[in-house]
């Protein structure tokens, strides 16, 4: 049976998707509706630049790393959502993410804990590593494995890791720069299922999109995860005079409250205030129940999602509680 031109998604080819700024004053290059699916191809973030081990992270092959900031971890944007007001609040929901066949780690010469190391100096880099990846029970990556080696695999979690809305006034790096209004958070739960809420400081919310990762370890230790390419299917809704202090993420279980910021302890006491407040304002938890939970009990969890010094980039933390305690 034919399908209904209506029922084709709008798309926006990888080749669009090769923007370095979150900014407010570029044409949206998509308008959707409020439900309305849509498809987004990215780029990894390394530009595609890195497509086999034998291209290092260096400026020969990866010339943007000799511009200040380095344009890395494209986005695809701004996507103008229909009926979005500066002051509402955006919910964007995550149905799909497949990966490509392969994806990069690297070790990128100057970044990470081990960049000057003397013991471990085979890992002061430059130095490249495939991932391949392959279908799993759905006959894509979306639920398949990861080729480490001959010996090791592991499944695909795939998840995007920058995604938000324009500020306001500023224009931020899609690679340094985290806010209220999203950013390169490397969150590994802004997977299939999630749905983030985030701030419209414009009409149309002007979202922006892109730096997927087919899997990644807590704190993102060396800075450069599994990336990859990706095809994303997005939808969003609109929740009216509205604002949060921070990114929020739910889930099927659980919500979490995310924060960005240095130091650490900062990101983490944040996040659990924002949690608790959450519980309070939006669930009706008494706000001496809600203090508790974060005190005592056993299922709230803290998520350290990106722990990695590079330039002004800030460490995300999100602070996680299942859904089953706040009836």
């Amino acid at each position: 049976m034919a399908v209904r031109a209506e029922e084709i998604p709008q798309r926006i080819p990888r080749d669009e998707a090769m923007g370095y700024l979150f900014r407010h004053d570029l044409s949206p290059i998509l308008r959707v509706k409020p439900g309305e699916s849509f498809v987004v191809e990215t780029e990894d973030a390394l530009s595609g630049n890195i497509r086999s081990e034998d291209r290092l992270p260096t400026p020969m092959h990866v010339p943007t790393l000799l511009v200040s900031p380095p344009e890395l971890n494209p986005v695809a944007g701004p996507i103008y959502v229909e009926g979005a007001r500066k002051g509402d609040l955006l919910a964007i929901t995550v149905d799909k993410i497949i990966v490509d066949e392969q994806g990069v780690t690297c070790f990128v010469p100057g970044v990470g804990p081990l960049n000057d190391s003397k013991k471990w100096s085979e890992c002061n880099g430059p130095f490249t590593h495939i991932i391949k990846h392959l279908p799993g029970p759905s006959g894509t990556t979306r639920d398949g494995k990861g080729v480490f080696s001959d010996k090791i695999t592991w499944d695909l979690k795939p998840f995007i890791g920058t995604i938000g809305v324009a500020p306001e006034r500023e224009f931020e790096s899609s690679l340094l720069t985290q806010g209220t209004w999203g950013g390169n958070m490397d969150v590994r739960d802004m997977k299939e299922g999630t749905t983030l809420y985030v701030n419209c400081y414009n009409d149309g919310a002007l979202i922006f999109v892109g730096d997927v990762h087919a899997s990644q370890a807590d704190t993102e230790f060396y800075g450069i995860a599994d990336e990859t390419r990706a095809e994303l299917t997005l939808r969003c809704d609109i929740i009216k005079n509205k604002q949060i202090s921070n990114p929020r993420l739910e889930m099927a279980d659980s919500i979490v409250a995310l924060c960005s910021s240095r130091p650490m302890d900062d990101a983490i006491q944040t996040a659990m205030l924002n949690l608790m407040d959450w519980m309070v304002t939006d669930y009706s938890v008494d706000p001496k129940e809600a203090y508790m939970h974060l005190c005592i009990n056993p299922d709230v969890r803290v998520n350290v999602y990106q722990m990695i010094k590079f330039l002004r980039i800030g460490f995300t933390a999100g602070a996680e509680i299942p859904k089953k305690y706040l009836i």
